[in-house]
């Protein structure tokens, strides 16, 4: 069984769409989504710097707009029963499923970006990632700090975030701890500001129930109504990300290959790790298409 997965912010790298845009209609496609959002796709998904991408403002349409763009060119429709997205990612995994249309998606995207760069301007906070250690230990680490697990990963990560000087602090026995280069505490309550402008962008929206199994963020559930799909995507920015219960949904629906969407890399990296049973490919660029192929017929059908 197949499952088809999405990458969340920190994914991105320079020149990212180059090979997604040789393709004439897809270039054409992104240049309507560059008009619609008024942000200019092709600059930052080709020439932009990696200062420039990292912004979240940029990050956020430019990740989604890969993970599309791939998604179209892979033409796996059919072939997969699942579907998940990490964080940012859960809006191309709603996209692909058919909760609503791939304009949508950027339009929706493009919003959370803007409102989660402004929410982080308001206070100073960040994020890092804890590596390795047991579980409980840094867990108990995190809290003590009053600092949030804002996403726990699995396969030995959970980053925390929350005040600055409490995650210089941060130092849990038998872990390493990692500075992310973010603008702030994303997945906490120092993204509520966010929370609401796009809850009123989300109820304008069309949406449709998924096509295909999609799991949440929130908590690796099987959700049905598109409905719903929308308000756990609006709901997540200030809350955790449980990708280490998406990828325990994965294993229990019978999962046995997932191709991680352009820009490809983290998630296969953290399924290797925590549920290697699951066959991975990470579809990185257009020349990964043909092997991306092979392996859809080997785990691909509902």
């Amino acid at each position: 069984m197949l499952a088809i997965i999405a990458p969340g912010q920190g994914s991105q790298t320079p020149g990212m769409l180059t090979s997604w845009i040789q393709d004439s209609d897809a270039k054409d496609l992104l240049k309507q989504w560059s008009d619609a959002i008024d942000l200019d796709l092709i600059h930052l998904g080709t020439s932009a710097d990696e200062t420039e991408i990292k912004e979240t403002e940029n990050a956020q349409p430019l990740i989604v707009a890969a993970g599309l763009l791939s998604a179209r060119a892979l033409g796996a429709d059919g072939k997969y029963a699942c579907v998940a997205g990490h964080s940012v990612g859960e809006i191309t995994a709603a996209a692909i499923a058919g909760v609503f249309s791939p304009l949508d998606a950027m339009k929706l995207v493009r919003r959370r970006g803007i409102e989660m760069a402004k929410a982080a301007s308001l206070t100073p906070a960040g994020m890092a990632a804890v590596l390795g250690g047991d579980r409980e230990i840094v867990l108990r680490a995190i809290t003590d700090l009053g600092l949030v697990a804002a996403n726990d990963n699995g396969g030995g990560q959970i980053v925390a975030a929350g005040d600055i000087d409490a995650l210089a602090q941060l130092a849990p026995e038998g872990a390493r701890v990692r500075p992310l280069a973010v603008a702030g505490a994303f997945h906490t309550s120092y993204m509520q500001p966010a929370v609401e402008p796009m809850r009123e962008l989300a109820a304008t929206m069309q949406v449709n129930d998924p096509a295909v199994a999609l799991l949440s963020n929130k908590d690796g559930g099987i959700i049905s109504s598109g409905r719903e799909v929308l308000d756990r995507i609006v709901n997540q920015i200030a809350n955790p990300v449980r990708w280490d219960l998406c990828m325990q949904s994965l294993l229990a629906q019978g999962v046995t290959g997932v191709v991680e969407l352009a820009p490809a890399g983290t998630l296969v990296g953290l399924i290797k790790r925590a549920t290697p049973s699951i066959g991975q490919f990470a579809l990185k660029s257009g020349a990964d298409l043909e092997s991306a192929g092979e392996f859809i017929a080997q785990h691909g059908g509902k």
